[in-house]
């Protein structure tokens, strides 16, 4: 699975770089998408391999605050680009005529850097404020990676006033943005429903529903994980849930995007059939 996300994703990535057809800007976010999977997965994956092989694995103090650093930012940026792309789409189909004029290449690349500077700035804060306990109990961290709420759990410092800084900081980077989200597809959902031809309908929401799926399966994981206190739901289930979107949803990100998507599909052919003829 990890091999296929990141094939797959690079894939992704490589189109969007070399296919003159994939030049819009909601090719241009899911570039950046790709890359924020790549990321997470990378950052992850290969430790909780070993940690699955071995049957438990131990990591370097400096090392396990690397990884937390690198998770969270590549978390948060994704949690940018996904509500950057919702706002593409809602230009795209409730104002058509004012798209190209209003997500100028100024405001695509303002969107991009400010997504990824945004996510590591949070990142790189909560570092900082974890960095400031201290850790003097046990060692052994119930998870397969440095996740926040089980590295708090190994603090013999109050972690009480921490807690509360972090629920306030994830609000403006998971609640906020998943607001927006649905404020832009409730008004997407009643400029499709406007238009007269089935067809229109059918082709309007089809460049919506893959968005819409990513979506669901990112932000209905980060709001149980991050949104309801950690000690409201199980580990057992916690890890789970971490699994949905670190694991699963970067390895279906380029499937749904690509599924229904005859520009990605093309641009694929294309591509293999020139490096087939060399």
């Amino acid at each position: 699975m990890y091999s296929m996300t990141i094939c797959e994703n690079l894939m992704i990535i490589l189109l969007v770089s070399t296919s003159q057809h994939l030049h819009s800007p909601m090719y241009f976010f899911l570039g950046h998408l790709a890359l924020s999977d790549i990321i997470l997965v990378t950052i992850i994956v290969p430790k909780m391999l070993d940690v699955i092989i071995r049957g438990g694995s131990t990591i370097p103090y400096e090392e396990c605050f690397t990884q937390c650093f690198f998770y969270g930012g590549s978390v948060c940026a994704e949690c940018s680009l996904l509500t950057a792309m919702s706002y593409d789409r809602y230009l795209a189909i409730c104002r058509p005529l004012r798209y190209i004029s209003i997500m100028s290449v100024k405001l695509r690349y303002t969107l991009i850097i400010s997504s990824w500077m945004f996510g590591f700035m949070l990142a790189l804060i909560t570092i900082v404020l974890i960095c400031g306990l201290d850790f003097c109990g046990p060692n052994v961290i119930n998870h397969f990676f440095c996740e926040f709420a089980p590295l708090l759990e190994l603090s013999c410092s109050d972690t009480t006033v921490l807690n509360i800084e972090m629920i306030v900081i994830c609000f403006p980077i998971v609640a906020l943005p998943f607001l927006f989200i649905i404020i832009t597809y409730i008004y997407i959902c009643i400029t499709i429903l406007k238009i007269p031809s089935t067809s229109g309908r059918q082709k309007a929401f089809s460049t919506c529903s893959s968005h819409l799926v990513v979506v669901s399966f990112f932000y209905g994981s980060m709001l149980i994980i991050y949104m309801v206190p950690y000690r409201g739901h199980s580990l057992t289930a916690n890890k789970f849930i971490s699994l949905l979107y670190i694991v699963l949803t970067p390895l279906l990100n380029p499937i749904i995007y690509s599924l229904r998507n005859k520009e990605i599909q093309s641009s694929a052919l294309k591509y293999f059939k020139a490096h087939a003829k060399n």
